[in-house]
C-alpha cells in the first residue's frame, strides 16, 4: 500500500510493541516524532541523550519490553556512545535510531554531519542504514528483531531526506525465533558432571535474570543438589536473597561466603554468565576461582564460551531451558554425597559474613598508607560509607528496583542488597559509566510505575547526570528517590592516588560549596540532607512513601572520605622515575 516513510517506521514500531522513546527532539526526527502521540508512542525528552539512552537501559532492564533512542543527527546522536555501549555490556535489547545527515550532502563536512555507523560499530550488535526509502519498515523490523536475539543494542541508520517521502510498501512480518535449548550431548554432559560432583557450586548471571523462568529453573537444580548459588558481579538480583543456598555475589566488594564455597568446588555450574573477568577477580586477598574444578558454561552467545576461563562443558542455550534439561537427567543420586554437611558449611559460611559484613564499621588502610585513618579524624561526628549502606538497607523497601553508579561508595554497597526475583538491581555493568544512577532509575519507574525506585551515586558521579533533574521534574515525568553520597571526592581515583602516587591528588577534589539537596530544591524537587544513620533512615523511608504522592526526593547522605577498595589492583602498580620531570623544561609557546 502506499505510505508516507514516516508512516511506515512508525507502523513497523507498532508491531513489535515499542511504546517509548527516549531523547532530545530535533528536526531530523521530527517527521516521526510528529506522529509518535497518535500511534501510542510517548517520547520523553530528557536534558541530555546520554541520560536518556540510560533511561532507556534502565526501562527495559526493569520489564523485559524494547524501548528506543533517538535524536538529532549528529551531536545529539554523539552524545548516546556511552550509553549504548552500556546497554550492550548490559545484555540489554535496545533500538537505536540515529537520523543522519540527508544523502545529498554527506561527504561535503555540512552542518551536523558525522559517520554515524562507524561510531557505533563496537557498540551494538546489529546495524543497517536504509539505502532506499521504499525498504524504510524491510529495515526496521530486521534491526528489531536482531536486537531481540542477540539481547543488545541495535542500530538503523536513516539519511534525514528520506523521511516525508510517499512509497509503495509492504509491511515485513514479525518472525520470532526459539531460543536454543542447548546441545544434547553437552546437556547430559553436564547432567552426568553435576550428578557426581561432592561439590557442586552454581554461578548465576545476568542470563538467567533475562531468561523467562531462568531464576526458577536455577532454583530447582540448586535444591536438587543443594548446592549454594553464587551469582556474578552487580547481578545480586539473579537468585531469591532469603533462599538458604543464596551465597551471595563474587566479584569486587562481594561475599566472602560465596567466594569460600565457590573456591571449594569440584563442579561449577555456570548458568547465563559469559564470565567476565572482573565478576572473578580476587577478593579480600584471596583467589577463590577453583583452579581444578570442572567448568560448565551456559550462555546464549557461543562467542562468550571459554573464552575467559577453561570450560570443560560449554552449552549454548537459554538459561531456563538448559537449567531445566540438566534436571531432567541427573542421576537418581545426584546431590546425596555429602548433603548434610554441605548444607551445613553453607548455613556456617554464610553466618559468619553476614555477623562480618554487620560489623563492618569502616575502611581499611593499606599497609604504608593513613588515608581512611585521617578521614575518620578529620570528620568524626559524619557517617562512614558503611553505617549509610546498613541505614539505607533498613529502609530500603523489599519489592524496591534499586540503580547504581560507577564510583566507590556504591561499590562498597555492592556486599548490601538482594533481592526475591529479578529485574531488580540495575547497576551501571561492565562498561562502567558514571552518571548511570539517577537516569536508569528514571527508565524503570516509567515502566514500573507502581515499584518503589531508589537510585545511588556518588557526588562525583552523580554530577555527570545532575541536569537531568532540571527535565524529571515536569508533570508527565513519575517520582523516584535519589541518593547522593556526598564527599566532595572522586573516591575511587583518590584511591588509586594513595595507593601508588602518595596522596598526588590529583581532579580528585569536588567543590565543597555545591549543593545537591539545594540544586534539587532549585528544580522544584524535594531536596533532603542527611548527616546520621536514623536521618538517612527516616529521609529513604519518608521518599519512598512520598513517591506514591508523585514527589520526586533527592537525598544528600553526607559522609566522611573513608575510600574502600580499589577497583582494579591488578591494573595499576607503583611508577617509577627514570630521566625525571622539571618546570624549567616547560618551554613558551611562539604565537
Amino acid at each position: 500500500m502506499k505510505m508516507t516513510t514516516e508512516e511506515a517506521f512508525v507502523k513497523t514500531l507498532q508491531m513489535h510493541g515499542i511504546e517509548h522513546a527516549f531523547g532530545i527532539i530535533g528536526s531530523a526526527m521530527m517527521p516521526i516524532s510528529d506522529i509518535f502521540e497518535d500511534a501510542g508512542i510517548t517520547f520523553w525528552d530528557c536534558a541530555h541523550e546520554g541520560s536518556g539512552g540510560m533511561m532507556a537501559d534502565g526501562y527495559t532492564r526493569a520489564t523485559g519490553k524494547m524501548s528506543m533512542m533517538i535524536a538529532q543527527n549528529g551531536p545529539g546522536i554523539t552524545n548516546f556512545v556511552t550509553a549504548v555501549k552500556t546497554a550492550y555490556w548490559n545484555h540489554t535489547p535496545l533500538l537505536l535510531v540515529t537520523p543522519q545527515a540527508a544523502n545529498k550532502t554527506m561527504g561535503q563536512g555540512g552542518f551536523q554531519e558525522m559517520e554515524q555507523m562507524r561510531m557505533f560499530a563496537d557498540c551494538v550488535c546489529y546495524q543497517e542504514e536504509v539505502r532506499d526509502p521504499s525498504r524504510m519498515a524491510e529495515v526496521l523490523s530486521r534491526v528489531i528483531m536482531n536486537a531481540k536475539r542477540a539481547s543488545a543494542p541495535a542500530q538503523i541508520n536513516v539519511p534525514r531526506d528520506f523521511f516525508t517521502q510517499v512509497v509503495d510498501i509492504e509491511l515485513p512480518a514479525v518472525v520470532e525465533f526459539e531460543l536454543p535449548q542447548g546441545g544434547a550431548t553437552a546437556v547430559s554432559e553436564a547432567a552426568a558432571l553435576l550428578s557426581s560432583a561432592k561439590n557442586p557450586v552454581i554461578l548465576n548471571g545476568a542470563g538467567t535474570v533475562l531468561s523467562k523462568g531462568g531464576i526458577a529453573a536455577s532454583k530447582a537444580l540448586a535444591e536438587r543438589l543443594d548446592a549454594p548459588v553464587c551469582v556474578g558481579y552487580q547481578h545480586n538480583d539473579a537468585f531469591p536473597g532469603s533462599h538458604p543456598l543464596f551465597a551471595g555475589p563474587l566479584g569486587y566488594n562481594g561475599s566472602k561466603a560465596g567466594m569460600e564455597l565457590i573456591k571449594e568446588a569440584d563442579v561449577v555450574l555456570c548458568l547465563g554468565t559469559r564470565l567476565n573477568p572482573f565478576s572473578t577477580l580476587p577478593g579480600y586477598g584471596m583467589e577463590y576461582w577453583p583452579a581444578d574444578a570442572k567448568i560448565i558454561q551456559v550462555d546464549i552467545n557461543p562467542d562468550r564460551i571459554g573464552l575467559t576461563k577453561k570450560v570443560s562443558v560449554g552449552i549454548v542455550g537459554d538459561a531456563a531451558t538448559v537449567a531445566n534439561n540438566i534436571l531432567a537427567q541427573l542421576s537418581d543420586s545426584a546431590g546425596d554425597e555429602g548433603r548434610d554437611a554441605r548444607k551445613a558449611n553453607i548455613a556456617e559460611k554464610k553466618s559468619r559474613w553476614a555477623q562480618e559484613l554487620t560489623s563492618m564499621d569502616h575502611e581499611q588502610d593499606d599497609p604504608g598508607t593513613t588515608w581512611n585513618e585521617r578521614a575518620r579524624d578529620a570528620k568524626p561526628d559524619w557517617l562512614s560509607p558503611r553505617k549509610a549502606w546498613r541505614a539505607i538497607q533498613s529502609a530500603l523497601p523489599k519489592d524496591a528496583i534499586i540503580s547504581s553508579d560507577i564510583g566507590n561508595n556504591c561499590a562498597i554497597g555492592n556486599a548490601y542488597p538482594s533481592f526475591e526475583e529479578g529485574r531488580k538491581y540495575l547497576a551501571p555493568g561492565l562498561f562502567g559509566p558514571c552518571g548511570y544512577g539517577l537516569p536508569s532509575v528514571v527508565g524503570a519507574k516509567i515502566g514500573c510505575p507502581d515499584v518503589p525506585v531508589v537510585g545511588f551515586s556518588g557526588d562525583g558521579a552523580f554530577g555527570i547526570a545532575v541536569t537531568e533533574l532540571t527535565a524529571i521534574g515536569r508533570e508527565e515525568w513519575p517520582a523516584v528517590t535519589q541518593v547522593v553520597f556526598r564527599n566532595y571526592q572522586w573516591g575511587a581515583e583518590k584511591r588509586n592516588s594513595t595507593l601508588w602516587f602518595d596522596d598526588n591528588f590529583v581532579g580528585t577534589e569536588l567543590d565543597t560549596q555545591v549543593s545537591y539537596a539545594g540544586i534539587a530544591s532549585a528544580c522544584g524537587l524535594k531536596g533532603v540532607v542527611a548527616r546520621t544513620m536514623d536521618e538517612l533512615t527516616d529521609a529513604l523511608a519518608q521518599a519512598c512513601e512520598d513517591q506514591k504522592k508523585g514527589i520526586t526526593t533527592l537525598i544528600e547522605a553526607m559522609i566522611n572520605q573513608e575510600l574502600g577498595e580499589p577497583f582494579r589492583r591488578d591494573a595499576m602498580k607503583k611508577p617509577v622515575q627514570v630521566a625525571g620531570i622539571d618546570k624549567a623544561d616547560m618551554r613558551e609557546q611562539q604565537v
